[in-house]
């Protein structure tokens, strides 16, 4: 699952992305972490992972937001080269207003914010998902929304916009399978990936091509892997 999701993650396209943040942000000529534009960029290599100074800051940030998390539904998992923060939908949103905030959930994002706003070197990529039940066109503008939503509380904590990139994908990156209550309730979730700034956009133009068609995986192997993975914290 994590292989996968990751794989998923950076095979967004640099142009959507660009698309999406614009109108968030009503900037034009936009690039992630601010610099040349795409079509400058494309031309050159690809930007290389450092390896050493990505796992350090992993290294240095994984427990500092497991502190900040504490006590919350969130959850805070490590991937290769990402920190990810998971909020799930249905504890994260106002059901009534399915793009509004819920009090309780502020703090925990506001102090995962707070932290990262003092390393200037940080890139924040939030990733809003949906279930597949309904037109496709309104899940991704939902997870759209919800993504800005959590992206405000970032900017209001003082994160410039240079450092902050956002996509709704709507259904097209399952944790589990939608055929199932508990299936689409995992799916709907929004995801803070958390890295160098470098590291973030080396992932973003290492794998800015169309991902083949993967399966999700069955709701029972999801519920295991998290299961495990707490067992062996």
């Amino acid at each position: 699952m994590h292989k996968k999701s990751l794989v998923l993650l950076c095979c967004l396209s640099l142009t959507a992305c660009a698309g999406n943040s614009e109108r968030s942000t009503g900037t034009s000529g936009w690039w992630p972490f601010g610099g040349d534009s795409k079509a400058a960029v494309v031309k050159k290599a690809p930007p290389k992972i450092d390896h050493e100074v990505t796992n350090a800051w992993l290294d240095e940030y994984e427990p500092r937001l497991k502190l900040a998390l504490q006590d919350s539904k969130m959850e805070l998992e490590r991937r290769e080269n990402v920190l990810v923060v998971t909020a799930p939908v249905e504890s994260s949103f106002n059901p009534d207003r399915p793009s509004m905030l819920m009090p309780a959930v502020l703090g925990p994002f506001t102090k995962v914010a707070k932290i990262l706003e003092a390393d200037k070197l940080t890139g924040v990529l939030i990733l809003g998902h949906a279930d597949s039940t309904g037109k496709v066109e309104d899940n991704r503008k939902l997870s759209e929304d919800r993504a800005k939503a959590v992206a405000s509380i970032f900017r209001l904590s003082g994160l410039q916009r240079d450092r902050l990139l956002l996509k709704g994908v709507g259904s097209d990156m399952p944790r589990a399978a939608n055929d199932s209550v508990q299936g689409r309730a995992l799916n709907r979730r929004v995801e803070i990936v958390l890295t160098p700034q470098k590291t973030l956009v080396a992932l973003l133009a290492q794998y800015n091509q169309p991902a083949p068609a993967t399966a999700a995986m069955p709701v029972a192997q999801v519920v295991a892997d998290q299961k495990n993975k707490d067992k062996s914290q």
